[in-house]
This record gives structure tokens, sequence and C-alpha cells, in this order.
């Protein structure tokens, strides 16, 4: 139970977890580089960075998910070496992490308790008073599959708080919480305080941290460029130490760019979409444009998209192409109607990794490749036909997707867009996971798209990207847009403190 009379002076800010020189790599490339952290007993403890600047990892090696390359862990002093999360439960660990892991079909208690020693009922009357302090008010019998995210959060919260922690990690606990969860959450970290619990804090809500934090750390790049109290700091603080140091009050050098004709009339416009994790957003993308949609993770930038194109069928508002409102959206209409997504997971939903990466291509344009069966002929010629024009580096058009590189497998996403014409492609993250010379080739790929005059709308978490792509910059935070910044106003730090809700 963690619950109790506030400790004595004597033992706050005792050193909970020292981690000295952590070092991570994934496939060759380091996430974190040799870094060092610590935690004291009655301490909130935020961390801050950009999007893949290495927080979740960190945490993650703490709380026993990943194994570290390098460096030690020390908690209260005791040098640990955890295998799984279960050995970090023992020390007192608990991550709760920023996507709620439950059974639906369980109930609100069992959820709670499992991979406890206690019974159902054993710990009902503790477990009601820790949600009563919450806001948390679900009958504990009900299946937890009817809690909306928020409340999943909370329940994620809540069997944190029933194991015996010494040190609870928050991993953006608050992005699915309204305002009057977001102050119960606070006031229960406070007492966690007074009770010696250490908590460390990730978000990209800076008022939040400097409301709740006593230190801040800020990680860019694997590494961290800032550790003080929070007295010490404010916005302006932070988002500079999130920057590049050679980007300060500098543009980013632009890639070259079609100029749009005057005159011409937008191929898509959005009026007043509202979805559950976005509300009211309008916007228009014009031949040859490259619309940028820059924000971090969870505000709302892929829901939107899922929005426009079908996927999410739970939004209101308009979805406007040339002069024709489109209703009753799906993937395959919005192909018709000359709208492609290329979705951020490609290995999930972009691409048949054990297949020839031929039929990648062809998916999107079946009915085009023989009017009973398909013609291996037409479907070989298109393989190669984009193989050709996009460098794609293959032994062929049959040759098996997954052995390819993650750059070239990308191309093939890509391919599989272009091959139906469209008007407009949404690119959700058409970087990642590629390597740097696959980069510029894919945004040679954009620019060759502009000279045809299609229309884009890049979704991306690296900034320095979307500014030197776009020729508009939409700026969402937590589900809003809140600035549009023409080429001119786009510099890093304009576009950095939009995504972490400064508008300047």
């Amino acid at each position: 139970m963690i619950h109790g009379e506030k400790i004595p002076d004597s033992e706050m800010r005792k050193d909970l977890v020292e981690l000295n020189g952590i070092w991570k790599s994934f496939n060759g490339v380091a996430v974190l580089r040799g870094v060092n952290l610590d935690l004291k007993s009655g301490e909130i403890h935020a961390l801050l960075g950009g999007n893949g600047s290495g927080k979740s990892t960190l945490m993650k090696i703490l709380s026993g998910i990943y194994r570290k390359n390098a460096g030690t862990i020390r908690i209260s002093g005791e040098e640990c070496n955890f295998l799984n999360p279960s050995q970090a439960h023992e020390s007192g660990i608990y991550l709760v992490p920023q996507e709620p892991k439950i059974f639906p079909n369980l109930s609100i208690e069992e959820n709670i308790i499992i991979g406890t020693s206690y019974t159902l009922g054993s710990k009902t009357e503790e477990i009601k008073k820790m949600g009563q302090q919450l806001g948390f008010s679900e009958s504990l019998s009900r299946p937890a599959g009817i809690l909306s995210i928020a409340g999943q959060q909370l329940l994620e919260i809540l069997r944190g708080l029933l194991r015996n922690v010494k040190i609870l990690i928050l991993d953006e606990p608050t992005s699915t919480l309204t305002f009057r969860e977001v102050e119960s959450l606070f006031k229960q970290l406070r007492n966690l305080k007074n009770q010696g619990i250490g908590v460390f804090f990730i978000s990209h809500r800076i008022n939040e941290i400097l409301e709740i934090a006593d230190r801040v750390s800020v990680l860019r790049d694997g590494n961290f460029v800032l550790d003080k109290p929070v007295a010490q700091l404010n916005e302006t603080t932070l988002i500079n130490a999130m920057l590049p140091d050679d980007r300060i009050s500098k543009k980013i050098e632009e890639t070259s760019q079609k100029k749009i004709a005057e005159g011409l009339a937008p191929l898509l416009k959005i009026r007043n979409l509202t979805g559950e994790a976005f509300n009211g957003i309008s916007f228009s993308v014009m031949p040859g444009e490259i619309v940028g949609l820059a924000g971090v993770v969870g505000a709302g930038r892929t829901e939107l998209a899922e929005g426009i194109v079908g996927i999410d069928k739970n939004v209101t508002g308009e979805v406007i192409i040339g002069n024709e409102s489109f209703s009753q959206r799906s993937p395959g209409r919005s192909r018709k109607k000359g709208i492609v997504y290329v979705p951020e997971d490609r290995a999930a939903h972009g691409i048949f990794l054990d297949l020839q990466n031929l039929y990648t291509t062809s998916s999107s344009i079946l009915s085009e490749m023989g009017k009973l069966f398909i013609s291996n002929k037409k479907e070989r010629q298109l393989g190669e036909y984009f193989i050709k024009k996009l460098g794609i580096k293959t032994n062929g058009p049959k040759q098996i997707s997954r052995t390819l590189s993650g750059g070239n497998q990308q191309k093939i996403v890509i391919s599989r867009a272009m091959a139906c014409n469209p008007k407009v492609i949404i690119l959700d993250e058409p970087t990642r996971g590629v390597d740097a010379e696959a980069r510029e080739d894919v945004y040679d790929i954009i620019k060759s798209l502009i000279d045809l005059d299609v229309g884009i709308l890049l979704i991306s978490s690296d900034l320095e990207e979307v500014i030197r792509l776009s020729d508009r910059i939409l700026v969402m935070y937590r589900g809003e847009i809140i600035e549009e910044l023409s080429k001119d106003e786009s510099t890093i730090e304009r576009v950095t403190s939009g995504a972490f809700g400064v508008a300047g």
C-alpha cells in the first residue's frame, strides 16, 4: 500500500535512481549516447524532448522492457540489471505507458490486480479509495472494455498505485485526459511526493511540466542538454534547449519549390473537420503545393489524415475535392476521387512484406490489371516502371519486399500511391526509418510530384524536414491547428514553439 502518512524529512531527497553512461542502439543506430540521469525521493522529474529524442527508450530500459547496451542502473544505491518488467516491479518501478494495455473482457478490478498475488475482492476498498482520489468513479465490476481512452489511462495509473511503488514513470499521462482529470492526477502526484515516491514525468505539454515538476531534463539526439530546477526555467528556455545548436534563429535552407500559379482552385478543401482526436480543422491544398502538418506525437495529425480518407468514419465536417463535397468516405473511394494516403507504419499498413514487391505497387489499381484475371505482364511492367522511375534498389519486381532496405520499402509504398495518378497524396512520416541517402531520394520523389501539380499534405515529426519541404506549415497542438505559417515565417523556433503549445 503506497498511501500513508507523510514520510520524515530525513528520508526525502535521497537518491532513488541513478542512471550512468546509458547507451542504447537499434539496428546500429544510437538512440541513447551515454546519458546520465537521477531521481530523488519525493521528486517529480520531468523529461522533455522532441519525438525520437530517446525519452521513452530510456524509461523502458529503467522499467525492464529494453536492455541497455552499456552503462549502470542503481536503485537506492544498489546496482540492478533488469531482464524483464517483473524484476523492475520487484524493485518498486512501475511504468504507466502512453498507450493503455487492458483486457477488455475482464472486469476493471481484475485488470488492476492482474500480475499481483491479490485475489478478487481483497483490495476492492483500497482501489475504490484511490480511484476516488483520481476522479475515477466507474464500478470495478464492469468490464474494462467500456472505458474511454481516458478511463483506460486512469486504470493504468491505478495499477501502478496498487503496487508497492517507489518509482513511478508516467509516459504522456495527460494526453487523453480532460482538464478536470489532469487536476485530479496532479493532486494525486503531489500526495505521492509527500510520501517519498519519485516520479519521472514524460510530457510534451510545457505548461503542465512547469506546473507539476520539481526538475526538468531535456533530451536531444540521445543526450541530455539541460537539467535544472523548474524554478529556474520558463517556456522559452525549454523550447531553446530542444533546438539544434546551429539552428537557433536561422531558417533552414529550403528545397527549391515550384511557384504555385495564381488563380488556381484548391485540389482539396477541409472544412471544420472534427473527430475524437481533433477539432474544427479547416485548410486547403493547392495544385503543386506542399502543406506541412507539424506537431508532436498525440497532436492528432495521423487521426486527421485517417479522417480525411475515411479510415476513421466517426468524423463530422466537409472534405471537398475540387468543387465536390465528398461524403461516405473510405480508402477505396478516396483513391478513386484522387486522394491517396501513405501511412506512417508501412510494415503494418503500407506494404506486403512477404510478397513480391510488384504486388504492393499494383494493389491500388487491380481493376486496371485485367478484366477477369490479372495480367501478369501488365503487373510486371508496372513494377519495372516504378523501379526505374523511383530508383528502387532491387533485383527486380519479383523480389520479396521484406528483403529490401527500409528506404526501398518506403519507395515501394510510394509507388503504390503514385500508381493511382492521384490529385493529392497524404504522406505520413515519409522518411521514418530510412537512411540519409534514401531520405534524399524520397525528397526528390516529392519534388517530382509537385512538378506534376500533385498536392501534398506532409505529416512529419522531423521539424527540419517539414520546414525544408513545405510551402505552408500548419502547426497542430492537442487536436487543433494553432498556427499557419508561410515559408518566410517558418523558422525552427517558431514551429517548435507551436508544436509544444507556445504559439508565437
